[in-house]
């Protein structure tokens, strides 16, 4: 750990610079908020899905869903705090559904900032933490959108943030400690699942422990209690499900045999051989933290390693944030499904690590986040000028889209200079995510959207859309407000007039180099960013021809359809 200053002893500057930069990272976190192309995962879809239809009933119980077999795949509190955001769907946009995330991930930042400030007693060391938590890109991608996981990290952190600003000794910990962390945790669990216990209390038990120096006998006489407290109180929270739903036997066996159980079913092979390579293989778990942390991979890395190094030197609240990360790596490594989302929980702890040892770690792994984020911002720069070529007649990017590119390289340039390398690299790294963002911005505008006009004559109407990703109609709600998006099936190969002999209304995805359809009315267009490329089009994206196939248009056509029977067959097929 670095040496202990006292706070007027830290240079000015370096303060004021981290409090400028946490003020740009809260502006990043809510620029383009409301935008359909933020980093996400497809999640976001079924749970909007959810929302609306339950908050349309009127009820906040049962959980409603159009969806085979995705009505009960998550507890009620995400669906009921869109609910509260949107007004019970009167307001219903992205931002509403979004903006109580953002709140979740800034607050979870400040308890980094806290907990990382308290551990060194220098202000410096806690923005670092804040800003390294807010800069990796597993922050930036599921700390946004609306997801369980922004909530669930918050709660799930909670606990250790307790103990670890309070710093209670084991026995001090009397019984309403317990009953209030034990209500945090459930609240984290009826937003996620009640699994989420086993991790939690495992680390908990394993702090206790050495607490204890390991004397497992006064750990039973005197710490396990309080465990179980938690434990009783966090699984009577989660337990309100099921004594508020109507048909608790559904929610039995959709979340907790389907959702839960279901995610220790290798589907087909052996559970070992799963485990030990493949896609979903523990090694992923194991590099799971550093791509988690985007452009700071590098500094993880090494903090793994300067931490093994000093591990006999390592302070007591340091072991707990230690422990906190290894538990997740070892209970997410037993299901035969993992991800490394699942290792989210476990980011702010790292990010606290980061910083307690950031003068620790080579310069050199920052240097190489640095190298990385500079190709992006050039990466971006060169797509920004092929895009701007391809779309002639119209001006795409602003000047103020350019002076970012033009600051962002700056502040990188700046900082491979030894002096600023290790206080600009989080704030370069939060610049290059304000780059993207405005990079997909116009995209939100006029021309990423349907006009005025074709929006009011949608409105009201089903429009078939294209589909790739379970309940993804969901996203052309906010396109096409007021229209009922139906799901077809995406495939490249029909053509319009093959689409137009099952669906009256109807959008079709073209490559940006095909001709418009003719023999159909086309009522608008425009332009979206394709999400999955084939092997042939990555490879002409290595060839150069990055344009073509990074971006796709969508035509919204109408022609005389042969009703809706069979394109309410397609739906449901669509949804399977």
């Amino acid at each position: 750990m670095n040496p202990i200053q006292n706070n007027a002893s830290e240079p000015r500057r370096l303060l004021l610079w981290y409090g400028l930069a946490t003020l740009l990272a809260v502006f990043t976190y809510f620029y383009g908020l409301d935008s359909d192309h933020i980093p996400k995962n497809g999640d976001e879809y079924p749970y909007s899905h959810i929302t609306r239809l339950t908050a349309a009933s009127g009820h906040l119980l049962p959980l409603q869903s159009e969806l085979d077999g995705m009505r009960n795949t998550k507890p009620p509190l995400l669906f009921w705090q869109g609910i509260a955001s949107t007004g019970w769907g009167r307001n219903w946009t992205l931002w509403d559904l979004r903006y109580p995330s953002v709140i979740y991930t800034l607050l979870t930042a400040l308890m980094v900032f806290l907990v990382g400030w308290k551990l060194s007693r220098q202000l410096a060391t806690g923005f670092l933490a804040l800003l390294t938590f807010l800069a990796f890109f597993s922050t930036y991608r599921y700390g946004r959108p609306f997801l369980t996981d922004p909530p669930e990290v918050f709660w799930l952190f909670a606990p250790f943030f307790a103990l670890l600003y309070w710093q209670p000794a084991a026995s001090g910990l009397r019984f309403l400690a317990p009953v209030l962390l034990g209500l945090g945790i459930g609240i984290g669990l009826l937003y996620k699942s009640f699994a989420l216990l086993l991790p939690v209390m495992l680390c908990l038990s394993w702090w206790f422990l050495q607490q204890r120096g390991y004397r497992l006998a006064t750990f039973l006489v005197k710490d396990a209690w309080k465990l179980a407290v938690m434990a009783f109180i966090s699984l009577a929270v989660f337990s309100l499900w099921f004594v508020l739903d109507p048909n608790p036997q559904a929610v039995f066996k959709e979340f907790v045999l389907g959702e839960n159980v279901g995610k220790f079913d290798p589907h087909g092979g052996s559970y070992l051989a799963k485990l030990l390579w493949g896609g979903s293989s523990v090694w992923l778990m194991v590099a799971s933290y550093p791509l988690n942390a985007g452009l700071l991979a590098f500094p993880v890395v090494m903090t793994f390693f300067v931490a093994w190094k000093r591990r006999g030197q390592t302070a007591d609240a340091e072991k707990l944030l230690w422990m906190w990360v290894v538990t997740l790596v070892v209970v997410f490594s037993l299901p035969s499904q993992r991800d490394e989302r699942y290792l989210l929980p476990g980011m702010p702890a790292l990010a606290i690590l980061c910083a307690l040892n950031w003068h620790q770690i080579s310069r050199k792994a920052f240097v190489a986040s640095l190298a990385a984020a500079g190709a992006l911002v050039v990466f971006a720069a060169c797509l920004s000028i092929q895009l701007q070529r391809g779309m002639t007649g119209v001006q795409i990017y602003p000047a103020t889209y350019w002076a970012l590119l033009i600051a962002t390289a700056t502040i990188i340039a700046l900082a491979f200079l030894p002096r600023y390398t290790r206080s600009g690299v989080n704030v370069a790294s939060l610049m290059v995510l304000l780059c993207f963002a405005a990079f997909m911005r116009p995209l939100d505008g006029a021309l990423g959207n349907f006009s005025a006009e074709a929006q009011r004559y949608a409105a009201g109407k089903d429009v078939w859309v294209p589909i790739n990703f379970r309940a993804k109609e969901e996203g052309y709600r906010f396109t096409l407000p007021g229209a009922n998006a139906r799901p077809y099936r995406y495939d490249p190969r029909p053509t319009a007039t093959e689409l137009g002999r099952q669906y009256p209304l109807f959008i079709i995805r073209l490559p940006m180099k095909d001709p418009d359809p003719t023999g159909s009315r086309i009522l608008g267009q425009r332009l979206d960013v394709e999400g999955r490329q084939s092997s042939s089009q990555i490879k002409e994206m290595l060839r150069g021809k990055v344009f073509e196939n990074l971006f796709i248009k969508e035509l919204l056509i109408e022609t005389s359809g042969p009703g809706t029977n069979a394109a309410s067959n397609v739906a449901a097929e669509a949804r399977r």
